[in-house]
C-alpha cells in the first residue's frame, strides 16, 4: 500500500501474499483507519472545495446529487490537506466545519458556490474564483491544489478499486490524504506507514 501512488486492491494483496480475500480486505481496512489524522487548525491561505464520489449525479450541485457522496476538502497552501465526507453541502453543514478547522483571519479561496458567501462576514479573508464564468485562476486566487487532489483520488479509485461505497469512502480519503500530506517526508513512505500502523498493535 505504501509503495503505490494510487493504492492497491485487496485482490492484488490476496494474490501476492497468499491470504484469503477476506483477510486482505480487512488488513487494508485496518491500515486505512490507522492513517486518519487529527489536524491543527489551518491558517495562512486555505483552498476549500467540494466534490462528489460514487453513484450517478442528478440535478445541480448541492441539490439532488443523486447517490453520490459529497466531500469537503481543505488545503493549506504549502501545508497539509484534509478531506471529509459530509451528509450534504448546505451552509448548515459546511460553515461549522470551516470554523472548526480554519483559524479566523485566514485567507480562504473558493469557487463561487453560494454556500461560501458568508465567509467574509464570519471573520475570514475570502476571495472567489468565478468558475460559473469559466474563470479558474485570478492572480493568486485559485483552487487548483484541492482540485488536483480530487483528480488524483478519483483516478486512483477508478483505476484500482473501480468503485467505493459511501460507508467506506472516508477510510479511502484518509489513505489518499495521508499520502499527500507525507509526500515530502524524509522518511520513506513505507516506514511512515509502518510507524502509523504499529499503533494498531499498541491499541
Amino acid at each position: 500500500m505504501a509503495q503505490t501512488r494510487g493504492g492497491i486492491s485487496a485482490k492484488q494483496i490476496e494474490r501476492e501474499t497468499g491470504v484469503t480475500y477476506k483477510t486482505a480486505w480487512r488488513m487494508c481496512k485496518q491500515i486505512r483507519l490507522a492513517l486518519g489524522e487529527n489536524y491543527e487548525p489551518f491558517d495562512g491561505t486555505v483552498e476549500i472545495d467540494e466534490s462528489y464520489f460514487g453513484g450517478k449525479s442528478k440535478g445541480k450541485r448541492g441539490r439532488g446529487a443523486g447517490s453520490k457522496t459529497p466531500v469537503i476538502g481543505m488545503a493549506q497552501r504549502g501545508g497539509k490537506l484534509e478531506a471529509r465526507a459530509v451528509p450534504n453541502v448546505q451552509q448548515i453543514t459546511v460553515l461549522p466545519s470551516i470554523v472548526s478547522n480554519v483559524k479566523k483571519g485566514a485567507s480562504i479561496f473558493t469557487d463561487d458556490f453560494r454556500i461560501y458567501r458568508p465567509l467574509r462576514q464570519m471573520g475570514y479573508q475570502h476571495d472567489r474564483v468565478l468558475h460559473s464564468q469559466r474563470v479558474y485562476v485570478f492572480g493568486n486566487v485559485h483552487t487548483n491544489t484541492i482540485e488536483g487532489f480530487w483528480s488524483n483520488v478519483k483516478n486512483g479509485i477508478r483505476g484500482v478499486y473501480h468503485a467505493v461505497g459511501s460507508k467506506y469512502l472516508q477510510s479511502y480519503l484518509n489513505e489518499y490524504s495521508f499520502r499527500y500530506n507525507h509526500r515530502k517526508d524524509i522518511t520513506p513512505m513505507f516506514l511512515t506507514f509502518l510507524q502509523r500502523t504499529s499503533r494498531l498493535l499498541d491499541g
